[in-house]
């Protein structure tokens, strides 16, 4: 099986690709500082100490040399003098004699190139461990009587130090890269602080608050950007309210006609059996369609309505099940079982939004579906949750959004044989939902068909 990776501007968010590379950034920089640093430092101490052990040799060698030269006694007491410290050790190989002062080392312990340089009369020096102590010996010829003089140094001093200004510099460029990480993150929170501005306020115009703006800025890259975001949504807010009253107007002005019409059709309807069959036949179609034109009115001025900002302060708690309960007392209809807990299921809104939620998920179940067959009420994670099962086959997946529009019918649009209504209900649940907090949607129903869910707040009493 191929396994796809993924990129990493696709794991990382923008702001953590910031932190990232400014952490990576800092911390090569830091790396190459104290890489440099670390060549340059060690570099020169380590010469220095080079020098000044090559120097001390040649005069305690000369030193001995004169000692052997005069023939002076106390050549063991001037070689235990001339040590530098403990782990030091001084040899003095000549012609069937070795004196060693200090640290007793062996001379077969040293090396053999470097044994083989001193026993030639060649000046050598050399860093290396005898006996896990690192060390610098230097060996000199010695021209009286012949021989040569080796003087051991340790180094563990400096081998110390360079640990120590290691382990520094490498803390530091770590500490570095963590800093110019946490540097990076604060700077990439500031930059995006005005997207995340503009996220959220587009978040509210996408949910329905056209009221969204973006503060002004002073700055002159992100003034613009404000500026045409706050143009765009005002635009689009006074759209809506005009949209908005000219659908209120025009249904408003058609209820005086409509209401005549209505009148007349049931006028003719009373009187229908002394019509002929075709005028009956006509006169059924006409009742049917001024029955649905009437119902359509209705819900244009629900839907303005609707659009509107509502007075929150009039809202009230509601017990959902009770409101349940009420709206199936009063339809004609059969009512299907209500499935709700013991608890109350209480949430804040005005009830009118709550009873046209209701009933117009009945009335879809009713005209598109075969009716309902189970109202379910739940309370859990703070939100009241409201379900309607219903008897049909389902709404296909690709159809569960487009539903909630408005004019909107399904698999069943532009049949009006039945006059079940112009595709606004839905539209009216899902706005009185969203304006009440919530949110509505269709989803398969367990054993087939669909259920309607309408979530809303929880409501403390």
């Amino acid at each position: 099986m191929t396994r796809f990776r993924r990129p990493l501007r696709q794991v990382l968010s923008l702001r953590w690709r910031v932190a990232v590379a400014f952490g990576l950034g800092s911390f090569l920089v830091s790396g190459l500082f104290a890489l440099a640093t670390w060549n340059l430092a060690s570099g020169y101490m380590l010469d220095q100490r080079l020098q000044s052990a090559t120097q001390q040799a040649a005069v305690n060698a000369r030193l001995v040399e004169e000692a052997i030269r005069t023939g002076s006694g106390g050549l063991e007491e001037l070689l235990t003098g001339l040590t530098t410290g403990p782990n030091a050790t001084i040899i003095v190989q000549r012609p069937g004699h070795v004196l060693t002062g200090g640290r007793q080392v062996e001379f077969a312990e040293l090396p053999r190139v470097f044994a083989d340089a001193a026993r030639s009369g060649t000046p050598v020096r050399q860093r290396l461990h005898v006996r896990d102590v690192p060390v610098l010996a230097v060996a000199l010829p010695l021209a009286t009587q012949g021989g040569f003089y080796v003087e051991i140094f340790p180094l563990a001093e400096i081998d110390r130090t360079f640990h120590f200004l290691s382990s520094l510099l490498a803390g530091g460029t770590l500490a570095s890269g963590v800093l110019g990480g946490a540097l990076g993150l604060w700077t990439s929170r500031r930059a995006l602080r005005p997207l995340t501005a503009l996220t959220a306020a587009a978040s509210r115009v996408a949910a329905g608050d056209l009221g969204a703006r973006l503060p002004q800025h002073a700055d002159a890259d992100l003034a613009p950007l404000a500026r045409t975001f706050n143009e765009t949504t005002q635009a689009l807010e006074h759209r809506v309210q005009r949209d908005g009253r000219f659908a209120g107007d025009v249904s408003h002005e058609l209820r005086s006609p409509l209401t005549t019409m209505t009148s007349a059709a049931e006028v003719l309807h009373r009187r229908r059996d002394d019509l002929p069959e075709t005028a009956r036949r006509a006169l059924d179609l006409l009742v049917l369609e001024v029955h649905r034109f009437r119902r359509m009115v209705i819900d244009l001025l629900e839907i303005s309505r609707a659009g509107q900002q509502g007075d929150d302060d009039a809202w009230e708690v509601l017990d959902l099940r009770e409101l349940v309960t009420n709206v199936l007392a009063h339809r004609n209809t059969s009512s299907p079982p209500v499935d709700a807990g013991p608890e109350p299921a209480l949430v804040r809104g005005d009830r009118r939004r709550l009873d046209r939620i209701v009933g117009n998920l009945l009335d879809n179940a009713e005209h598109y579906a075969g009716g309902a067959r189970r109202i379910g009420i739940g309370v859990g994670a703070s939100r009241v949750r409201l379900e309607v099962d219903d008897e049909g086959p389902g709404v296909p997946a690709h159809l569960r959004e487009q539903i909630f529009e408005r004019f909107t019918r399904g698999t069943r649009a532009g049949d009006r044989r039945d006059g079940s209504g112009s595709g606004l209900g839905l539209a009216i649940v899902a706005e009185h939902a969203r304006r009440l907090g919530g949110a509505a949607w269709a989803e398969d129903r367990p054993g087939g068909g669909s259920r309607f869910v309408v979530e809303l707040p929880e409501a403390t009493a």
